[in-house]
């Protein structure tokens, strides 16, 4: 059973060739029959199916046997393994759903997985969450934005939700030129800070074109847009917008930075570590590795080999593919 899927040369997870959804259903529930769990068999097919394909193994496994494939791997699995599985098995509307869900249940807020994930995104895949949040939970996403957050941070995340980024690699000269004067006279040049015009600039300009935005800005200031931004704004507006910079100027870097940070220290951040190597791996993967090789002397792959145990690693080294050529 063939599906198309959009072959990648930046990701680590591609579309298996032979693929056959009923014969991928059947291994997986031999793999969970019995006694025993062969967990190799289960890392094997769902890290080396892209997620359009495991869909299509989730219709195969009810067709045939009438069941939830997600719930058959929940009850197989456990820990921080049954978390990757699980997560793996869901689209990625549903995945980025439940992720800005957690971020916002309990008595705080953790902005940063809020940042990370509405700025990271296209506009399809904004929608895409958006439509899922709404399914999964009694709220919209923007309702449950605007209660947890407040002021200009709330101002920035429902700008980024709304997806109006333009999407091309347009890069307008003389509209760079205007956004960084724009900017200046939004900041730098003026008593107090005009919030607003940062956010539409931010938040509408696609990102080829805002990295012209900021040499322009540079030019006209002698001082980098981040100076400006750490200057002229405090508290979670800050940080967003310090993300939203560091995104455009090096979505692989600024990714490689949230997985070393996930890891440092005594304990591991869980959940970033599964979001990122989840979100990334169809994606640009190959050169995030690059990018933790040459800012931290050691490769994604021996860092996480080092932090984490057992299946858990398995599958997260399976997902990070192979350390070779970093």
């Amino acid at each position: 059973m063939a599906t198309k899927s959009v072959y990648n040369p930046r990701a680590t997870v591609k579309p298996y060739p032979a693929f056959n959804a009923y014969h991928d259903a059947e291994n997986l529930r031999n793999a969970m029959k019995g006694l025993g769990t062969d967990e190799d068999e289960i890392i094997d097919i769902l890290t080396t199916r892209t997620n359009l394909q495991r869909q299509k193994i989730i219709e195969a496994f009810k067709a045939s046997y009438d069941q939830s494939l997600i719930d058959e791997l929940k009850s197989e699995l456990g820990g921080y393994f049954e978390c990757v599985a699980e997560g793996l098995m869901l689209t990625p509307g549903k995945f980025d759903a439940k992720e800005m869900a957690n971020a916002m249940e309990g008595a705080g807020t953790d902005e940063h997985v809020l940042i990370e994930i509405l700025a990271t995104r296209t506009a399809q895949q904004l929608w895409a969450l958006a439509e899922a949040y709404q399914s999964e939970n009694a709220s919209s996403l923007k309702d449950d934005l605007k209660s947890e957050n407040s002021g200009d941070f709330e101002e920035l995340l429902l700008s980024l939700l709304k997806g109006n980024r333009d999407e091309s690699c347009r890069v307008d000269e003389d509209l760079a030129n205007q956004d960084a004067k724009g900017l200046f006279a939004a900041g730098e040049d003026k008593w107090g800070t005009d919030e607003t015009t940062f956010i539409k600039v931010f938040c509408r300009r696609n990102f080829a074109h805002l990295r012209k935005v900021f040499d322009e800005y540079y030019q006209l200031t002698n001082k980098d847009i981040e100076d400006t931004i750490k200057d002229e704004m405090s508290g979670t507006f800050q940080m967003g917008m310090l993300a939203l910079v560091q995104y455009a100027k090096n979505p692989a870097a600024y990714f490689a930075t949230k997985l070393y940070e996930s890891m440092k220290g005594a304990g591991t951040d869980d959940r970033s570590l599964i979001r990122i190597i989840i979100s990334r791996c169809e994606v640009d993967m190959i050169d995030i590795k690059a990018e933790f090789m040459k800012q931290y002397g050691k490769s994604l792959y021996s860092y996480i080999q080092d932090d984490v145990g057992g299946d858990y690693r398995k599958i997260l080294l399976r997902l990070c593919g192979m350390d070779d050529a970093e």
